[in-house]
C-alpha cells in the first residue's frame, strides 16, 4: 500500500501556499525550497493531506557560514518519490525549531537525536528523552558542534532511565542487556509480561555512541568511504554506495555505464548474502538446526565469492567516489553468475524443506504480527514495511547505479508476521540473482571509473539506496573542494527499530528471539 501517485503540480502548490522561498525545481518532479522554521508544522499538514509525510530530518551546525544551524527536511510518499526537500535556518540566539513530532513519529525520533547531538530544541516535543547518547553523557554536551571538544568527565549519577512502566496484578519485568552473551554490540531491553506474554518492551540503544558522523568533518574523500564501509559491517557496500552516490552529487559527476551495472550487482551479493544468513537464523530459532547449517553453508559460499570479485568477503574497497575499482572492474561476471545462480538455487530448496515443515510454519505463522495500519503509522521501511503490505523499493522507485535499465518485481505480504518476513527475504534473494544476470547480460567492455570534479564548499547533496534492509540514506554537506562539514546517515535499522517493540505484544518472551531475527537490526547503525 502506498497511495495514489503524487503530482508535482500538487507538491509545488502546497509549497508554494505554505509561503516556501527560493522553489528550485529536481528531477522526477521533486522540489527544494526554503522556509523558515514556524512554518514547518504548516506545510507538513498540508502536504499530509497529499500523504506525503516526513522521512528525513537531518541537522549541520553551519554557524561559520551564517551564524545559523542549518536543518534538512526530506517529505515524501513511502516511495520517496517524488520528494519536497525543506531547508530551515535556525538561529543560534534560539537554537529551537517546531515540532513535527505529533504529526510524524520519524519526526519525533529525528528531532530527539537532534536534540541530543546538537542541543536544539524541537519545540512541543511530548518526549526529550535522550535517544542517542546515555545518561552518563555530560549534561549540555552535544558532541556534533563544529567546535565540540571531546570530553572524559563521564559519571554514572545513579539516575535510572525513565523508561515506561506498567504497573498492575501478576505484571514483572524482564531487563535484558545491555551487555549480551556472544559478539553483539550493547542493547538493552525491557520487558513488562504478565505470566509469558509481552505486555509492554521498550529498547534503548546508544551505549557505544562511536562519533562516527563527527568523524567525517574534514576527514579527505579518499579515507571517508573507507569510514563509511564501517558504518556497519553488514551493509559495508550499501553505505559505501551511499556516501559516493552523495558526493558524486555534490560534485555533478556522471558515471560510466558499466560502473552503474558493477554496482548494482555488488549491492545484490550485499542482498543476497544477507537473506540466505537471516533466513538460515530465523529457521534455527525455530530449533530446526538442518536450515541455519545449509543456509550457513551456502553464505560462506557467497562470501568467498565476495572476496574472489573484489578482495574482501563484505565488499569492502570495491567502490569509490566516481567508479568502481579493483578486480571487480575487470572479472568476470558471467563466471559469478553462474556462481550465484547454483548457490541460490540451492538456497531456494532448502528454504522449500524448512518452509513445508508443519512444526517450522507453527512458529513462523502468526507470529512477531506488525498490522499494516501499524507499520503506515510508524513509518516502517525497507524489507519489514513489505512484509506488512507496504509496497516501496528505491530501486525501483528512485532508481540509482544501473536499476533504471531493468524492471525491479518487489514481493510485498500482508500478513506482517515472521513469515512474511521470511518469504520477502527469500524472494529477494531470487530477484538478485535474476538482476545479477541483467546486469552481466548488458554489461559492455568500457570505462569503471572517472576523475571527480572537485566539490562546491557549502552545498549539500543527498545519496539513497535500497540496501538489504531498506533505504539508507547519506546528507552530505560540502566543506571544500575535497571534504566535507557533515555527513548524516540514516540506516534502515534507525526508523525499525521501535516497531520491534510492537510486533512483540501478545507474543510469548520465548518467541522474542524469533521476531528479533526476523527484524535483523542494526545496533552500529543506529549508535552513530
Amino acid at each position: 500500500m502506498t497511495g495514489t501517485p503524487i503530482s508535482a503540480d500538487l507538491l509545488r502548490s502546497a509549497v508554494l501556499a505554505a509561503g516556501a522561498t527560493r522553489v528550485v525545481s529536481l528531477s522526477a518532479g521533486s522540489i527544494e525550497c526554503r522556509l523558515p522554521s514556524r512554518e514547518i508544522p504548516t506545510i507538513a499538514d498540508r502536504l499530509a493531506a497529499l500523504g506525503v509525510r516526513c522521512q528525513f530530518l537531518g541537522a549541520a551546525d553551519t554557524r561559520a557560514d551564517g551564524d545559523d544551524f542549518t536543518l534538512a527536511y526530506v517529505f515524501a510518499s513511502p516511495r520517496l518519490s517524488p520528494a519536497v526537500t525543506v531547508l530551515v535556518s535556525v538561529p543560534t540566539t534560539t537554537a529551537s525549531f517546531a515540532s513535527l513530532a505529533t504529526r510524524s513519529f520519524a519526526a519525533s525520533r529525528f528531532e530527539r537525536e537532534i536534540h541530543d547531538l546538537f542541543g536544539l530544541v524541537p519545540l512541543g516535543h511530548p518526549d526529550l528523552r535522550r535517544l542517542a547518547l546515555h545518561q552518563y553523557w555530560p549534561e549540555g554536551y552535544h558532541p556534533l558542534l563544529r567546535d565540540a571538544v571531546p570530553r572524559t568527565d563521564f559519571v554514572d549519577a545513579g539516575q535510572p532511565f525513565p523508561f515506561r512502566r506498567v504497573e498492575g496484578e501478576g505484571i514483572f519485568e524482564i531487563t535484558v542487556g545491555p551487555v549480551h552473551a556472544g559478539i553483539i554490540e550493547p542493547g538493552h531491553f525491557r520487558f513488562s509480561v504478565e505470566g509469558e506474554t509481552i505486555v509492554n518492551l521498550e529498547t534503548r540503544l546508544g551505549f557505544v555512541h562511536k562519533g562516527t558522523e563527527k568523524l567525517f568533518e574534514g576527514l579527505p574523500l579518499d579515507r571517508a568511504t573507507t569510514l563509511a564501509e564501517r558504518i556497519s559491517g553488514d551493509t559495508s557496500f550499501g553505505h559505501a554506495l551511499a556516501f559516493c552516490q552523495a558526493i558524486e552529487a555534490l560534485a555533478g559527476c556522471s558515471l560510466p555505464l558499466e560502473a552503474r551495472r558493477l554496482r548494482v550487482v555488488l549491492l545484490e551479493l550485499e542482498r543476497i548474502y544477507n537473506h540466505v544468513g537471516d533466513v538460515g537464523m530465523i529457521i534455527n530459532d525455530t530449533g530446526f538446526t538442518f536450515g541455519h547449517a545449509h543456509c550457513f553453508r551456502i553464505r560462506e559460499e557467497l562470501l568467498r565469492l565476495n572476496e574472489r570479485l573484489t578482495g574482501h568477503r563484505l565488499l569492502r574497497g570495491a567502490v569509490l567516489p566516481g567508479g568502481v575499482i579493483g578486480p571487480i572492474a575487470t572479472a568476470s561476471v558471467p563466471d559469478a553468475v553462474a556462481t550465484v545462480e547454483k548457490l541460490v538455487a540451492e538456497f531456494v530448496e532448502i528454504a522449500r524443506l524448512c518452509l513445508d515443515n508443519t512444526t517450522v510454519l507453527e512458529r513462523l505463522q502468526g507470529t512477531g504480527r506488525l498490522t499494516l495500519t501499524t507499520a503506515m503509522e510508524m513509518q516502517v521501511v525497507g524489507l519489514v514495511g513489505r512484509a506488512s503490505g507496504i509496497d516501496a523499493d528505491v530501486r525501483r522507485d528512485v532508481p540509482f547505479a544501473g536499476y533504471d535499465e531493468v524492471e525491479i518485481r518487489v514481493p510485498v505480504y500482508e500478513t506482517g508476521d515472521v513469515w512474511a518476513r521470511t518469504m520477502v527475504r527469500v524472494h529477494e534473494v531470487c530477484e538478485a540473482a535474476r538482476l545479477i544476470r541483467a546486469m552481466a547480460e548488458h554489461r559492455a567492455d568500457g570505462l569503471t571509473q572517472v576523475a571527480l570534479p572537485p566539490l562546491a564548499s557549502g552545498a549539500h547533496a543527498f545519496g539513497l539506496v535500497e540496501a538489504w534492509r531498506g533505504p539508507v540514506w547519506h546528507w552530505a554537506v560540502a566543506d571544500g573542494p575535497t571534504s566535507l562539514a557533515r555527513l548524516k546517515v540514516v540506516d534502515p535499522s534507525f526508523r525499525n527499530w521501535p516497531a520491534l517493540e510492537y510486533a512483540v505484544l501478545k507474543n510469548i518472551v520465548p518467541d522474542f528471539p524469533l521476531c528479533n531475527k526476523s527484524f535483523n537490526l542494526s545496533y552500529s547503525a543506529s549508535d552513530l
